[in-house]
């Protein structure tokens, strides 16, 4: 037992030597991102400036694109039947590693680049979840293994995936059933975080649909009996919704946005529309509870006697986690170590947290140990849970905002356009790169990968969550 004991730990002393080795190779990486570095931040501020919402970043998209395009990498627009869907590849045969870039803003959270509530412009959209920051840094880590490919470093082929709508309409859902990540070996991604750590935590499946009911309209006054009230069912079925909550899972959650409850108070309406979301951290719970949701609209209609409809927008997995590749990113923070902040920087990060009412401590640039994953982690959903469930995924979360910020709001947008954002993007291409690297220089560290996604996936089989296209606006 003693012997062995050592053993584990001349092991672990033996991976922090290699963690804390920079090599000649992983210094090229690092000095690819460099080389590009005021170009990528270029990139983020006019992504982040444009602010345009799902499905339609044509410019952002098209920024990167034509960026991969001047880079000598092959560029394919409009694929899975989305115009701003596009893959930029690299290189040939096996492995194939890709790395994700999202693009897409919220509506309403336009913010100046100033560290209290400051519109650039009324009621525009704005990137309250870094997204600008999300797909430049991912182009970078992909150019710099371009370049290594090119000097006959390593081989294999790299690709970068241009993905739409991650905060609306989920449009990777259409990608992945697109079979664009058949050939991948291993997928790389990372999201804009207050901290940096290997991410190897799930997300929340969820699924959206739209409830639409028809009634009769009539004057509210004169004679409402010969009205059937669109909007009583829906307020039946709202209420229905409420009182179904004590009695679902503590892990689930309901949402629903009301788009449309009737248009004046003198008319009984005959039409009504809300938007369902049932989330939970496990796709087979939430199964059940979306077909319960579901079947109350009709008890609703029902009820009003009107008529309904149910309409399925998307719904997405869990991510499944890959720990073996999240130990691989590990080491590559370590390596690269922490931010450092100016004090403006820290100045600036305590006066958004003054602003949103948080502690004001500051920025933590430090690197995280890896944490052990959770069975039933809280949290928000992402479409990258659907790629993961199609190919090994490794996550990585860094910081570009100050510790605490709530996120999708005004002071995350503030950040993703200074330098606060600017630092987490670099540093996040520079540790996906030399990730990157490892998995084309190591082929035991793909297959390593690739086996705890096959023990992780088990005998489940993906079945996307969509019905028809995706919905373009004014295509559909």
């Amino acid at each position: 037992m003693k012997r062995l004991s050592t053993l584990l730990l001349l092991g672990l002393l033996s991976l922090n030597g290699m963690a804390q080795k920079m090599t000649k190779d992983k210094k090229e990486v690092i000095a690819s991102v460099e080389k590009h570095k005021e170009k990528l931040i270029q990139l983020s501020d006019s992504i982040w400036a444009l602010a345009e919402t799902a499905f339609e970043e044509s410019g952002s998209s098209k920024l990167l694109a034509d960026y991969a395009e001047q880079n000598g990498m092959t560029v394919t627009r409009g694929v899975a039947n989305i115009p701003t869907a596009f893959i930029a590849t690299y290189g040939s045969g096996k492995p194939v590693i890709s790395v994700l870039g999202e693009f897409d803003a919220l509506p309403g959270l336009s913010q100046n680049t100033t560290p209290t509530k400051d519109p650039r412009i009324d009621g525009a959209p704005g990137h309250g979840c870094g997204h600008n920051m999300f797909g430049a840094a991912s182009l970078g880590a992909a150019i710099a293994i371009k370049e290594q490919i090119e000097a006959g470093n390593i081989k294999g082929t790299v690709k970068f995936f241009g993905t739409p709508a991650e905060e609306k309409f989920f449009g990777k859902v259409w990608m992945v059933e697109a079979g664009l990540w058949d050939d991948v070996d291993v997928n790389v991604s990372w999201h804009p975080s207050a901290e940096i750590e290997a991410d190897v935590q799930s997300g929340l499946a969820l699924v959206d649909f739209i409830v639409e009911f028809y009634g009769q309209a009539a004057h509210a006054s004169a004679d409402p009996w010969n009205g059937r009230s669109a909007s009583d069912a829906l307020e039946l079925y709202t209420t229905g919704i409420n009182y179904y909550r004590e009695h679902i899972m503590p892990t689930s959650r309901i949402h629903y946005h009301i788009q449309d409850g009737g248009q004046v108070v003198n008319v009984v309406p005959d039409y009504a529309r809300l938007w369902v979301r049932v989330r939970d951290p496990k796709r087979k719970v939430m199964l059940p509870t979306y077909e319960r949701v579901k079947a109350m609209a009709e008890g609703a209609a029902i009820m009003a006697n009107v008529d309904y409809k149910i309409s399925l927008v998307s719904g997405i997995y869990e991510t499944l986690v890959n720990r073996a590749g999240g130990e691989i990113m590990q080491n590559n923070l370590e390596l690269l170590g922490p931010i450092t902040y100016t004090e403006e920087e820290t100045t600036f990060g305590k006066a958004i947290q003054k602003a949103t009412g948080k502690p004001e401590v500051g920025m933590d640039g430090e690197v995280h140990p890896l944490k052990e994953t959770e069975d039933l982690p809280g949290g928000g959903s992402t479409d990258v849970g659907d790629v993961s469930w199609n190919v090994p995924n490794i996550n990585l979360g860094v910081t570009v905002a100050p510790k605490g910020t709530p996120w999708h709001s005004w002071a995350v947008v503030a950040c993703g356009g200074m330098s606060i954002g600017h630092k987490g993007m670099i540093h996040a291409a520079k540790a996906m790169g030399m990730t990157m690297f490892d998995l084309f220089d190591d082929a035991k560290l793909v297959e390593k990968v690739k086996e705890e996604y096959k023990t992780r996936k088990g005998d489940e089989k993906y079945e996307a969550m969509i019905d028809g296209p995706p919905p373009i606006p004014g295509k559909n």
